[in-house]
């Protein structure tokens, strides 16, 4: 059921059977929803769709900057996506790492509001969370083994999850399948998934790899060569790649840039953080 006409830049919101908030534009799909009084969410996804259709477009008209580390940027979004990745430098990472959480942010600030008690913005993967006091949310990790949900309560420092690697939508320096990481932001949580699953990675021959732009022209990463296929490893190098990986995540836990992380490998997983202390693993 629509919600509100197309808007004249193309974006489409659209309510899914049981209540939940579908937004689409270009490459942007969000699966969004909020708990509270009826009246109170209908003028929460009018809300949403309202600020969700021009987003597209403001990013659109940063993105030369946006794909440059440490270039100026102006629009709410776009300064969002600088402040979460400017901790993690001098290594290299333009503000597109945060993109898709920052994105999810903007859309959940205009669904909480008045008579809201809890509400989720989930864009392909990467998810804001809004919660009132004493309320709580259950979300599937969008990860292989391991674990499989997480809780975030009120009382937690918890507000965004993010999970990247080189099977997933955007391109990695590593050989994560999955990393999947905790923060007090989805924009922070989406550049330190990144930055985590490029440090899951190893020398090793059978691993193929091309320049970024010869997979997609206009990629951030430019010529920096991105991980294509990962052959089986035996049990030592996934523990080598794992452990680079889990290094770096207990790093950007020490610095609070983030609360916990989860790494995935070939059936294969460390945890560390609050993560860790959900699943009771000492390896954090």
């Amino acid at each position: 059921m629509a919600l509100t006409a197309p808007q004249p830049s193309g974006a489409v919101a659209a309510l899914l059977p049981g209540g939940r908030l579908h937004l689409q534009h270009g490459p942007i799909d969000i699966i969004a929803e909020a708990f509270g009084v009826p009246l109170a969410i209908r003028a929460a996804h009018a809300r949403a769709a309202a600020r969700f259709s021009t987003v597209l477009e403001e990013l659109v008209a940063e993105l030369p900057a946006l794909r440059l580390p440490g270039a100026r940027v102006n629009g709410p979004i776009a300064r969002r996506m600088a402040e979460a990745v400017a901790p993690f430098r001098p290594a290299f990472i333009t503000p597109m790492a945060a993109v898709a959480g920052a994105v999810a942010e903007e859309v959940l600030a205009a669904l909480s509001g008045p008579g809201i008690s809890r509400a989720y913005a989930n864009n392909g993967g990467d998810i804001a969370l809004w919660l009132a006091q004493g309320e709580e949310l259950t979300c599937a990790l969008a990860a292989s083994g391991g674990v499989d949900l997480v809780t975030v309560r009120a009382a937690d420092p918890v507000r965004g999850i993010a999970t990247s690697g080189w099977r997933g939508r955007s391109f990695s320096l590593g050989i994560a399948d999955a990393v999947t990481v905790v923060a007090r932001s989805a924009a922070m949580a989406d550049a330190a998934a990144t930055m985590i699953a490029n440090a899951v990675d190893l020398d090793h021959s059978g691993i193929q790899r091309r320049p970024a732009c010869a997979v997609q022209c206009d990629s951030d990463l430019g010529d920096r060569l991105v991980t294509v296929a990962v052959p089986p490893l035996t049990d030592a190098d996934r523990a080598r790649a794992l452990e680079t990986g889990l290094r770096a995540a207990q790093g950007f836990c020490a610095r609070g840039l983030i609360e916990g992380a989860a790494l995935f490998l070939q059936g294969e997983r460390r945890v560390t953080g609050v993560l860790a202390l959900e699943q009771g693993d000492a390896s954090g």
